[in-house]
């Protein structure tokens, strides 16, 4: 465009005084325009572009510092840096004597601490447009912080203070109690909610069977010294993970190294299966069921083929508005009743460290309950019995892949899978191994993973107006 004015125009006029302000021939113009692209394209031939001056490609780097911190980044070029620290606190770590303590750590996040008010952390992150979320699950919490990637350093201050040096004054935790209620009583008009929380609670004998949620007994109980006990206890070096994206190693390091120190911490037992039920009478025409049996640790070969074993038996439309017709749970239930079902979670799969549940997930008609839950065991009998084609398992393992490389497009999905690897293994294994190893799931592994589904101790969880519901001795 630059060179169209140049070589046509004959003159340039001022918008505000109407005067010529250049002018130049076009036959001149367009020599002088020549000269010019023939000098620029000379200069480039000329020059040599140094290493330094190109992007350099993306790629993760994984370090231990000698605390036992690990720290983790991939420089990714954004705008936007994302600094996540992730820390072995979740429920699963839970005592007896402190059940639901993660639960108030969690809403406790923005408070005061030793080295900034809760004040001036809200205003300090306010003023350079950061934010800071915090996440549990049961066995990680997540403190996620996004800011300017020119105010990165100025903003990890906040973090550090965060994760490291809380100061639980008594009167503001009791002013978190109206929080703690509010979560309940939300989780509480959820049966999706329910059904998992109750899953989990009758799976495990310890560990895995602790709530997300402040149990009814432990509300207005958690005090000061719990936080305090919890978190030194918990919050170690070697326990933790930095994380960052959109910003170099270097920084990164020297944030760990600089903010981070030595403690031991305390063990914690693994996770014992045990199977049984559990059923939730309410009122309603619906039924939430969940069945489910031990399933693999994340990161095992076992656990990819139950993952694959998921997509076969159908995860939701991928579709907008789909059917889901090619889901076999639901062709199956479809032909076992007339009335409406949805089997919106189908196929469910939960992996942690040490162990896993894996099932099927369907909410039907209070009447036909009993059909519907005996159609979704029959067809994941039908594909221990070997009813699986090739065709079916490549688009299986086709859907898995592109489910996972879907989520590592958002900078949440990948701070996540990121931080998640890294903590419980050490090191990052890149999307292309991940995806071969999900590639090299074979047609025996699934059948495998189905059988251990059927013949195994299940678990069941209800939810719903149960008289038609099934046991689980029944099934």
């Amino acid at each position: 465009w630059v060179f169209r004015c140049v070589v046509e125009a004959h003159w340039i006029v001022g918008r505000s005084s109407g005067r010529p302000l250049l002018c130049v021939p076009a036959a001149e113009g367009e020599k002088r325009s020549h000269d010019w692209i023939q000098r620029f394209h000379s200069s480039l031939r000329e020059s040599s572009f140094s290493q330094s001056t190109l992007l350099a490609p993306l790629c993760s780097n994984v370090s231990k510092l000698p605390s036992g911190l690990l720290v983790a980044s991939l420089e990714n070029y954004s705008p936007v840096s994302k600094i996540g620290v992730f820390v072995k606190a979740g429920s699963r770590y839970e005592t007896a004597e402190n059940l639901g303590v993660t639960h108030i750590l969690r809403l406790a996040s923005n408070l005061t601490t030793k080295g900034a008010s809760a004040f001036r952390i809200c205003r300090g992150l306010e003023a350079v447009g950061a934010s800071l979320s915090v996440t549990s699950s049961r066995e990680h919490m997540v403190y996620s912080l996004d800011c300017p990637r020119d105010d990165f350093e100025g903003t990890m201050e906040y973090l550090i203070n965060v994760t490291t040096a809380p100061d639980f004054k008594p009167w503001e935790l009791s002013d978190l109690l109206p929080r703690v209620k509010i979560d309940k009583a939300v989780a509480d008009q959820s049966p999706q909610i329910g059904v998992l929380e109750k899953l989990h609670e009758a799976a495990y004998k310890n560990a895995l069977s602790n709530s997300l949620y402040c149990p009814d007994h432990m509300v207005g109980k958690i005090s000061v010294d719990h936080l305090q006990q919890f978190f030194a206890n918990n919050y170690t070096s070697a326990r933790m993970a930095l994380v960052g994206l959109g910003v170099s190693h270097a920084a990164v390091m020297k944030v760990g190294e600089q903010f981070f120190s030595t403690h031991t911490g305390a063990g914690a037992p693994g996770a014992v299966y045990r199977g049984g039920e559990l059923r939730v009478q309410s009122g309603g025409g619906l039924v939430h069921a969940l069945l489910a049996c031990e399933g693999a640790a994340a990161g095992s070969a076992e656990a990819n083929a139950f993952s694959v074993l998921q997509r076969l038996l159908g995860v939701g439309p991928h579709v907008k508005r789909g059917s889901n017709i090619t889901s076999k749970l639901s062709q199956g239930i479809a032909k076992a009743t007339a009335q409406p079902f949805d089997v919106s979670a189908t196929a469910f799969s939960a992996t942690y460290s040490d162990s896993g549940l894996f099932g099927v997930y369907v909410i039907s008609q209070a009447d036909s309950a009993r059909e519907v839950i005996n159609a979704a065991m029959a067809q994941v009998t039908a594909v221990a019995e070997g009813s699986l084609t090739a065709e079916d398992l490549t688009r299986a393992k086709t859907q898995l892949m592109a489910d996972y490389l879907m989520s590592l497009e958002s900078s949440e999905g990948l701070l996540e899978e990121l931080g998640v690897q890294v903590l419980s293994s050490g090191t990052y294994s890149s999307p292309q191994t991940v995806t071969q190893s999900i590639d090299a799931v074979a047609s025996s592994d699934v059948v495998k993973a189905a059988k251990k589904f059927v013949e195994s101790k299940k678990t069941m969880s209800c939810y719903g107006h149960l008289a038609n519901t099934p046991f689980v001795d029944e099934l």
